[in-house]
């Protein structure tokens, strides 16, 4: 018993080994020398653009325009991918040639695992990257979405006026939300919610409206999770919802009510420091007179002349008194202010 599941153990384990992926396609006859991305997008918000950090392979194209991607370094899970064609010319600026934004660059993204085997061919037109023919069954769900998008532009194009285009955005938000829904593949879904929560899309007011009504955006966290808990895009929308969520359930109704609380607890706080302030400065006035209630006329001019920062000497000549009779008056309004340094009947007194 324990040798045939130790053999069982072992066949799968060969299995396993020998399994690899296959991505194949061709951009056009006699085009030769074409440069091939393979790419993969963990981050969904950069489903239009390429970057380095995203790039896994490159290949060239062959004689007949054939290029080809194999290994078995992939994930074992589905993930999405990027083939891409760097088309630019050799006058085309760096940039343009390393993101691929000149115009005869084209790319194409797919939903592929290790064990997928995918074809690229051209279309009847001769156009590149626009078919898929796989294994798996998820692969060519972009370009289902592609044709969805395509009637939608259509549908906004018809007529444009700002009434069609509220409506179309609402039927719009609710059929692409619906259909990514269906097709049983979160990675579709979080590409519909990608397009979808785009703050350049007039979808973006009505994303707003329903992340706040609906569930349906803590059910795809859940479904991430499920299938895709340790990859890094789950933990990217987890975290934009909760962000997203906060910000407009603050304004809610509810909300509004807390932030008029939070208002009239503010109006009162500082109420009560003007209402402390002023009381305070009342009772150093009231201080600072009884203080001076204390003094005789001569000791009152003696704390004017020291609040002048006038030294004993001055004193005495513009009181036209001697050194020791100022030093005396001095004496005698320490004892009644009960202070010991000229410093502290300043502070009494400023």
């Amino acid at each position: 018993m324990f040798r045939t599941v130790f053999l069982i153990l072992i066949f799968f384990s060969c299995f396993k080994g020998l399994s690899q992926y296959s991505f194949d396609g061709q951009i056009a006859d006699e085009q030769s020398g074409k440069t091939i991305y393979l790419s993969i997008i963990e981050d969904y918000r950069k489903f239009g653009r390429i970057s380095m950090e995203q790039i896994l392979k490159k290949t060239t194209t062959d004689s007949l325009g054939y290029f080809s991607f194999r290994g078995n370094n992939l994930n074992d899970d589905n993930r999405i991918y990027r083939i891409h064609l760097d088309d630019c010319s050799d006058t085309s600026s760096n940039s343009e040639h390393f993101f691929g934004s000149c115009e005869f660059s084209k790319s194409i993204l797919f939903i592929a695992n290790n064990n997928d085997t995918i074809t690229f061919p051209t279309s009847f037109a001769n156009e590149a990257l626009c078919e898929i023919t796989s294994t798996n069954r998820k692969s060519s769900t972009f370009l289902d979405i592609a044709v969805l998008k395509e009637e939608m532009a259509f549908d906004f194009n018809d007529f444009r006026s700002d009434a069609n285009r509220k409506l179309n955005s609402k039927k719009w938000f609710s059929t692409l939300q619906d259909f990514g829904e269906n097709l049983d593949e979160p990675l579709a879904e979080l590409y519909i919610f990608n397009f979808l929560s785009d703050k350049r899309n007039d979808t973006y007011s009505y994303y707003l409206k329903d992340i706040r009504k609906t569930n349906y955006y803590n059910e795809l966290g859940e479904r991430l999770l499920l299938k895709y808990p340790d990859a890094a895009f789950t933990d990217l929308y987890l975290n934009e919802i909760a962000i997203d969520q906060q910000l407009t359930n603050g304004n809610s109704p509810k909300s509004n009510y807390w932030k008029w609380l939070l208002l009239a607890l503010l109006l009162l706080s500082i109420s009560l420091n003007v209402y402390f302030v002023f009381n305070q400065r009342s009772t150093s006035r009231n201080l600072q007179n009884d203080s001076l209630a204390k003094l005789t006329e001569q000791e009152h001019n003696i704390v004017q002349q020291i609040l002048e920062n006038k030294t004993n000497k001055e004193i005495a000549a513009a009181m036209f008194i001697s050194v020791s009779t100022v030093k005396t008056h001095i004496n005698n309004v320490y004892k009644k202010l009960e202070v010991s340094s000229r410093d502290e009947i300043k502070q009494r007194f400023q």
